[in-house]
């Protein structure tokens, strides 16, 4: 079961469905995810949480950046800092489509009248 939405702007959402985008810094007041959690991304997939740290601003290099698929620190920096959180996480996931996700399948009877 879903515990939440777990939102990338427009143009990261093709990056996170390839594989391409891993991680993601995200400002908050308190972690909204939890290593192992699996969140919805979108009616495709989901995304499961490998690692969850605090980091700080110097921790956020021009490296980490463009592996979150941004251009760069100020570019990452528009869009992670838009709440009232003033605590920095550094999240790694993978991307599981839909068709592999914790889907339950029904099984057929056994029972041939049923």
């Amino acid at each position: 079961m879903y515990t939440a939405l777990v939102v990338f702007t427009k143009r990261l959402r093709e990056g996170v469905r390839r594989g391409d985008i891993t991680c993601s810094v995200r400002i908050w007041t308190r972690p909204h995810v939890k290593v192992g959690g699996r969140y919805r991304v979108d009616a495709d997939g989901e995304i499961e949480v490998d690692s969850i740290e605090p980091i700080g601003f110097p921790d956020i290099t021009p490296q980490l950046a463009q592996a979150s698929g941004f251009l760069g620190v100020l570019d990452l920096l528009k869009v992670a800092n838009h709440g009232r959180g003033e605590n920095i996480y550094l999240v790694r996931f993978h991307y599981i489509p839909k068709k592999f996700g914790n889907k339950r399948v029904k099984r057929p009877s056994a029972d041939p009248s049923r």
